[in-house]
């Protein structure tokens, strides 16, 4: 149970940037990302299983990767579904899973692939808070 990658986006629509790091702080988000300080608790982080990207291309075809799902987490052997209501940790950082992280037409039309948001459903991965913040590395464990 890892993180595999960890992408931010400065702002809304902005390509998101593969990084090695990034700082997690409690109630705001991570640091450098568009979503930075947040207002609400469930756009501080996103986290999405590469194995539902996995799923994406075998079943359908379709190859959305890490960074075009506009997550900020990706994670290996995580099952991110049944984290909505309760406390984990990522690395050194905990967190809360609020509830899933649907797809949504912005991301169809980013991605440029209409039906993905009926396709993808239930799939897309997990919005979560920050507790208590701190560095969240490529590498860290995932533990729940």
């Amino acid at each position: 149970m890892t993180v595999v990658a960890i992408h931010i986006a400065a702002k809304a629509g902005a390509e998101a940037m593969a990084v090695g790091e990034v700082r997690a702080v409690a109630g705001k988000g991570l640091e450098g990302d568009r979503n930075f300080p947040a207002a609400k608790p469930d756009r501080q982080v996103t986290l999405i299983a590469v194995e539902e990207l996995e799923w994406l291309k075998r079943e359908h075809g379709i190859e959305l990767t890490p960074a075009s799902s506009r997550r900020n987490i990706a994670t290996r052997d995580v099952r991110l579904g049944e984290l909505v209501g309760r406390e984990f940790a990522v690395g050194a950082v905990r967190l809360k899973g609020l509830r899933l992280c649907e797809p949504c037409g912005h991301l169809e039309k980013l991605a440029g692939l209409p039906g993905l948001k009926k396709l993808f459903a239930g799939r897309c991965g997990l919005r979560a808070e920050i507790l208590a913040g701190g560095v969240i590395r490529v590498g860290d464990a995932v533990a729940t």
